[in-house]
């Protein structure tokens, strides 16, 4: 059963399949109106959520499909009542996919060893690859291409985001700096490190760390940066968070060292005057909400082709 957990076991072929899917279905949904019809997706939330529910709740129904809400608070599994084994295994008998949207990424991979449907990870701590699939469609409908551009990634660099970025963009032939304070609490994740080292020396990108904003950004045709308050950050943490990160914010000066035709994107929520002043994110070189309706065109494309592939329906 093939799922999407991380873009570490996609290959470049798949990526690129998806990013043509989500393309395809965007200039004609008219076209996959009834490709879901009488197809089940159950959506499990333990994090607060509006992109990703709305997205994959609207991608599904636009298809003709159906969604169902989970929320994990107020269930058997929140409440430590029932195991993940048993509350997968059970919903697999009423739905045809799955997608959930978590705090540890080990919860994830224990659903994914006991399900016979598809899982899409929506987001854990660790990972969160139909967001950077999404971003890839956006970064591919404004540049024309995805090899060879560069993409700097500037603050916290310890979350899902900046993992999945490195799964993804030097696998994809595109050169990435991220810019980042120093300390394991802030860069990334040594294994999501080690994969971009390895795929950058296979396709001949340039991958690299540095505690230089400027340095990272120099020459970049995109300029990334998610927030600094992810929802497993507690909020006393704020002040002191903004201390650390304040010289990897995205200003507009900090935007002159990018190409001038460079794009902006921000994965949402933002808050102006920490990640990205208002003058970057509401400015002319901002893309977040393509960024963001692109999410749906993503999961209507992830949800069909892992359903094609699990058999599920035709086509």
């Amino acid at each position: 059963m093939r799922h999407l957990l991380t873009l570490e076991d996609w290959s470049p072929a798949q990526i690129a399949e998806a990013i043509a899917t989500a393309r395809t279905i965007k200039a004609n949904p008219a076209k996959y109106a009834d490709v879901l019809r009488r197809k089940t997706l159950c959506m499990i939330f333990e994090k607060p959520s509006l992109r990703t529910r709305l997205s994959f709740e609207a991608g599904m129904n636009q298809m003709g499909g159906h969604a169902i809400y989970y929320d994990t608070s107020t269930s058997p599994i929140g409440a430590g009542k029932e195991s993940i084994a048993d509350t997968v295994r059970t919903m697999c008998r009423y739905v045809d996919i799955i997608m959930a949207r978590l705090f540890k990424h080990e919860d994830l991979l224990e659903m994914a060893r006991h399900s016979t449907v598809p899982i899409i990870n929506a987001l854990t701590n660790f990972s969160h690859p139909g967001q950077i699939l999404a971003d890839l469609q956006t970064i591919e409908e404004h540049k024309g291409r995805l090899a060879g551009l560069k993409l700097a990634y500037c603050g916290d660099s310890f979350n899902n985001v900046t993992h999945s970025l490195l799964f993804a963009c030097p696998k994809m032939g595109m050169h990435l700096s991220v810019a980042c304070p120093p300390g394991a609490d802030y860069e990334p994740d040594p294994k999501a490190f080690a994969a971009a080292r390895a795929d950058a020396a296979r396709t001949g990108v340039k991958f690299e760390v540095t505690h230089d904003a400027a340095a990272a950004v120099r020459g970049a045709d995109v300029v990334y940066t998610d927030s600094w308050m992810s929802y497993h950050v507690p909020k006393e943490k704020a002040g002191e968070r903004k201390k650390i990160f304040g010289p990897y914010q995205v200003t507009g000066e900090l935007m002159k060292q990018a190409k001038p035709d460079a794009i902006f994107l921000n994965c949402l929520p933002a808050m102006r005057g920490m990640e990205q002043t208002a003058e970057v994110i509401d400015g002319p070189q901002s893309v977040v909400f393509d960024e963001a309706e692109n999410r749906m065109h993503m999961h209507k494309a992830l949800m069909l082709l892992l359903l094609r592939e699990a058999g599920t329906i035709q086509g």
